[in-house]
Order: structure tokens, then sequence, then C-alpha cells
């Protein structure tokens, strides 16, 4: 019961269908190292999470939307599918008309999110690079992912 718990929690946290948790799972356990901790970085690196982290969505619902309607480029291409997974080096900048919405200033003034140290923010906040893949201590969402490899291990 715990267990499902904490996957429940991961799930949600990064607003996830099961079956997409349960393909990143697949994957994740298929790539050498910790299977948990590449479970979170996979959900770190989904791009509606990385325009969350970028301060541009004030929740992660918000910043799906905000990938979902176009206004997000990736290495300067549009690109709108939010479970899009960036990677090392990635530039992740909003659309030029994108960065007039009143909706992204009110974000960016008044969330004052700085992004984690593993994405690098440029031109006033309106670009960032992902500079190395994210740690464990760099992911704060509350989970246990150990919990959740035991659960899929069944």
């Amino acid at each position: 019961m715990l267990q499902l718990q904490e996957k429940q929690k991961a799930r949600f946290a990064y607003g996830m269908t099961e079956k997409q948790f349960r393909n990143l799972y697949a994957e994740a356990n298929r790539r050498q190292g910790v299977t948990g901790e590449t479970l979170l970085r996979f959900c770190e690196l989904r791009l509606d999470n990385v325009v969350y982290r970028a301060g541009w969505g004030s929740t992660r619902p918000q910043a799906r939307q905000f990938v979902n309607h176009g206004h997000v480029d990736v290495n300067g291409r549009r690109v709108d599918i939010p479970s899009y997974r960036v990677r090392k080096g990635d530039v992740v900048t909003l659309r030029t008309k994108s960065r007039e919405m009143i909706i992204v200033q009110f974000n960016m003034d008044t969330l004052g999110r700085t992004p984690p140290p593993w994405l690098e923010a440029a031109d006033g906040g309106q670009e960032v690079t992902v500079r190395e893949l994210p740690l464990r201590e760099h992911i704060d969402v509350p989970v246990r992912e150990q919990l959740i490899v035991e659960l899929y291990s069944k």
C-alpha cells in the first residue's frame, strides 16, 4: 500500500498517466544505474517540467498547457509535446510572441523561482539551457523512489 502511495504521489506531481509512468519506469529499468533515480531524472527532463522549473508556469499543469499551445521552442524548433524529453545541451526558449503574454510576465515577476543547478537561465530568464542531467539532490519532489521500484518489480 505504501508503495502504491509513493507511485501515485510521483505520478500526480508530474501530471502523468499510468501508462506514461509505467513506460518511463520500463525505460529507466533498462538503463544502467539506479533505476529509481533514473526514473525521477526522466520525469525532470520532460519539457513541461523544464518549463515549470524555469518559472514560466506557476504550476506543472499550466506549464503543460504552455507547451501544448506551442509557446516553447527547443533548439530553435517549436515543440508542442509536453512529454518531450530534453537532453544535455538543449536550449529551451519562449517563443517571441509568448514572451509578451501577461501570465508569463506575471509568473516570472512574482514567483521568483530560480532554475535548479542543472538548468542555466539566459536572456533575462526567457531561455534555459540544460547544462547537465539532474542529480537526485537537485530533485525536490518528496518521493521515495525505491518504493516505486519495489512496486513495479513485483
